[in-house]
């Protein structure tokens, strides 16, 4: 991998194992913009750089200067807390109970990342798993919270490493049924448990600018087009899409618009300000290449800056994603 000035964070703003380790690295004091470079994920689109960086494209990822890549997200959280863990999240102080709480650490994220995630998938999100029963499954992952319930005390009142790494997936199990979750016996300690985190300005914090980001991170390794909702449609049906511009088609100009990454907001402000439904197209110039369309870099009359001009229409399967813009 190269070197880079400072690590870089691939994450995604709604998965609960990037939502983890972003819980450690600011517990850590580490924040995006100073001490790291956050780059959210369309997960429809991963960037080349995340796919080079782990092969399983899968959040978070946390490349470091060196090279180094971590790819799993309890090993970020620990990487962030072994440089500085102001909160004692891991129960590294040497004082009475300390051993048997860090084995209770270890013993619920161990619950967590196995059963509990096992029985949290196949109950959330049961149509990706034929032939299982949620309710069966929602049922063994409640069985695996009340022994929580009773474990969770053990631990003290202040925050550790547990209540980051398994907070974000009790998170989810909620919002799959939230009155079920609510009104469910023997979990008055977990319920309290997940409230306080719900309210709390440190889960807040990660799902907001700098640490979340609303719109996913542009590669400089793709191009990138600006359509108009309607033609884009219109190009959808039609199986290829064949404007150039706003108000112009290919055939009359005789290639499509695009921009580099950091050319967006000035192509924007220029010609799509006052539009509405402006989407933002991305497009793998490896597929272009593929279905025999050109990409030439040309000069923008009155300025010189190259732009890429795509010498045919755009077929659909070079379009990666498609968002609104701005996000």
């Amino acid at each position: 991998m190269p070197r880079t000035d400072r690590p870089i964070l691939y994450s995604f703003r709604r998965c609960p194992y990037a939502i983890r380790a972003r819980l450690a690295l600011a517990a850590a004091g580490l924040q995006p913009g100073r001490d790291l470079e956050l780059r959210e994920v369309n997960l429809k689109a991963k960037p080349p750089e995340l796919l080079e960086a782990s092969a399983k494209g899968t959040v978070p990822v946390l490349v470091l200067p060196a090279g180094r890549v971590i790819d799993q997200s309890l090993a970020v959280m620990r990487w962030a807390l072994e440089h500085h863990d102001p909160g004692d999240l891991r129960r590294r102080a040497d004082t009475a109970g300390q051993a048997a709480r860090r084995a209770l650490i270890e013993a619920l994220i161990a619950s967590n990342d196995g059963p509990f995630k096992h029985h949290l998938d196949r109950f959330k999100y049961a149509g990706r798993h034929p032939g299982v029963d949620p309710e069966e499954h929602r049922s063994a992952a409640l069985m695996i919270l009340r022994d929580w319930n009773a474990r969770l005390p053990e631990l003290g009142d202040r925050p550790s490493l547990a209540d980051l790494a398994l907070l974000p997936f009790v998170r989810q199990f909620r919002l799959a049924d939230p009155e079920g979750f609510d009104s469910a016996e023997g979990l008055t300690t977990v319920q309290a448990w997940l409230g306080r985190f719900l309210a709390s300005h440190e889960l807040a914090a990660v799902m907001a600018p700098p640490w979340a980001q609303r719109a996913a991170w542009r590669s400089p390794r793709w191009l990138y087009h600006l359509a108009l909702a309607p033609e884009w449609r219109a190009g959808r049906s039609e199986g290829v899409y064949r404007r150039s511009s706003r108000g112009l088609s290919l055939e009359e100009v005789g290639f499509i618009h695009a921009s580099h990454s950091h050319q967006l907001e000035a192509t924007h402000r220029r010609f799509y300000a006052d539009a509405a439904d402006v989407l933002l197209l991305t497009i793998d110039a490896g597929r272009l290449a593929a279905s025999g369309i050109a990409v030439v870099e040309e000069p923008a009359p009155g300025s010189g800056e190259l732009f890429p001009h795509i010498r045919g229409p755009l077929p659909l399967a070079a379009v990666l994603a498609w968002e609104p813009f701005p996000a």
